[in-house]
């Protein structure tokens, strides 16, 4: 983990949400978005200017100052457009106890190849506990599955800790 606080541009933060992962989650929504799906949810993150800038540290006070949260959802516009600065964010959420969700448009076997060669997203990769992957589909639109916009978007435990949380994601599908 680097000793300085990287910068992170946030199209905004949400603290005490329910709908953007398992559990009460504090969710940062990266500014900047390579895949611009039709019928995203948050087209206002699409473009990489805008939005706010604040420091790993300020994030992760932002965080801390929110009781009750099991942990951070990384969303967007694309996590991995600022994988590095993300990580460290991460990595200090889960020294604080807490899980890490990511939302991206990727799909993990497309991040697993640009790891081998860009270190930040392998970094990234390694933090992230519950990986929800692929674009949004707007043909493939579903409000049937839980966390994910479209049916070709997967849940994907990374840890221990990612298969407890789709274990809980499955309790909560069962109940629909």
């Amino acid at each position: 983990m680097p000793k300085w606080s990287p910068l992170v541009r946030l199209a905004g933060w949400q603290a005490d949400s329910a709908v953007d992962g398992p559990g009460l989650r504090f969710v940062v929504f990266a500014q900047g978005c390579p895949h611009r799906c039709p019928g995203c949810h948050n087209p206002e993150t699409h473009l990489p200017i805008g939005g706010k800038v604040l420091s790993v540290d300020q994030i992760f006070d932002l965080y801390q100052q929110s009781p009750g949260q099991e942990g951070i959802t990384l969303s967007g516009g694309e996590p991995f457009a600022q994988a590095g600065p993300l990580a460290f964010l991460a990595a200090k959420v889960k020294a604080a106890g807490g899980d890490v969700v990511c939302y991206t448009g990727y799909v993990l076997e497309q991040l697993q190849g640009l790891a081998q060669s860009q270190e930040d997203i392998a970094q990234l990769l390694q933090t992230i506990d519950l990986l929800i992957d692929g674009p949004f589909i707007l043909a493939q639109r579903t409000l049937t599955l839980p966390f994910r916009g479209s049916r070709n978007q997967r849940i994907i435990p990374l840890t221990p800790t990612g298969d407890k949380l789709a274990a809980e994601i499955d309790r909560c599908r069962d109940r629909l």
